[in-house]
């Protein structure tokens, strides 16, 4: 089988394909012929060793995918060879065949597509334990999203309004802006021709957001807190920009919020249930069309360097994705 291998952190030129071994599943897990790959701003950084998580070299990049159970291993329970699924794992994704633990495979509704799925799990599995669990954003309330025609983003742009939450969308150009309007914006910020803060304290009448998603970070994190309304919940999604703010304690005090961490992969593994649960939500927003990931563009397995510079540049609106 055909992969995506890093044999030295670098940019994405320095990643070559090889032909590899098909793979066979350990105790617990299942491989998977690999449709569809979703591409990460985190699979940039690791690719650089610039991320959190550090795979020994060398290594098969990508976290994010869709496909086939091709074969089971021992003590799997509720999958079978044949069946459709979508799966997140650590790395290995950019690959014609790929191995994740049972756990985290979610078995695919028929009318979902392989690039669709792709796109969904990390996307939409971050925001919505963001939003729903660790924000408890409410029907009525106003949140802020920051980044917001990024995967992750636009996601949370529309869970917020599957619950009933009134969204404001904050980007960098007016065509990203445009794009969150399509996908349910109330309101929007182009910050990078207005002031952040004044803007929100104009669309929420100088209330602030109860909720903030921020999936950035650097230089609009503490401006955006500032304007934080009473009893808000900051949430730390992750730290596009490259840089990580540093958030005056005091403001946390003044506004009575919360500063709250949003970190999905710890989430999978130590609370799978309560994932499970959260996809089963996610699936049936799409079958009542309330969710609808965002293909802006995919490449073939031999293009992945070119999707990853892609990312890399900020090309990218919603999700893009590698088919082998």
């Amino acid at each position: 089988m055909r992969a995506i291998r890093c044999h030295q952190y670098g940019p994405p030129e320095s990643l070559v394909l090889e032909n590899l071994p098909d793979l066979h599943p350990g105790p617990g897990e299942v491989v998977i012929d690999v449709r569809a790959a979703s591409v990460n701003f985190p699979d940039v950084l690791v690719i650089q060793n610039k991320y959190q998580n550090k795979p020994d070299l060398p290594f098969t990049p990508g976290a994010e995918f869709a496909g086939v159970v091709r074969e089971v291993g021992a003590n799997v329970k509720h999958l079978r060879v044949g069946m459709r699924v979508a799966a997140y794992t650590a790395q290995g994704a950019f690959a014609e065949q790929a191995i994740a633990a049972e756990s985290a495979c979610m078995p695919l509704p028929d009318a979902i597509d392989f690039a669709s799925a792709a796109a969904i799990t990390l996307a939409y599995g971050t925001s919505h334990h963001a939003v729903v669990d660790r924000g408890a954003l409410l029907k009525g309330e106003t949140m802020l999203v920051l980044g917001a025609a990024g995967g992750v983003g636009l996601a949370a742009v529309e869970i917020g309004k599957a619950l009933g939450a009134r969204v404001i969308a904050a980007a960098s150009s007016a065509d990203k802006l445009a794009l969150c309007r399509e996908h349910g914006a109330d309101a929007t910020i182009d910050y990078s021709s207005e002031n952040l803060r004044d803007r929100i304290k104009e669309l929420t009448g100088g209330q602030g957001p109860d909720v903030i998603y921020d999936p950035v970070g650097g230089e609009y994190a503490e401006p955006a807190f500032r304007s934080i309304g009473w009893r808000g919940r900051y949430l730390v999604v992750g730290f596009a920009n490259g840089e990580i703010p540093k958030l005056p304690l005091n403001l946390a005090l003044l506004k009575g919020a919360s500063i709250v961490g949003v970190f999905w992969g710890q989430h999978i593994q130590r609370e799978p249930e309560l994932a499970r649960a959260g996809f089963e939500q996610i699936f049936g927003w799409i079958k009542e069309g309330q969710l609808r990931p965002h293909i802006t563009k995919r490449y073939s397995l031999d293009q992945t360097a070119e999707a990853l510079n892609d990312m890399a540049s900020r090309r990218v609106s919603g999700k893009i994705v590698i088919e082998p």
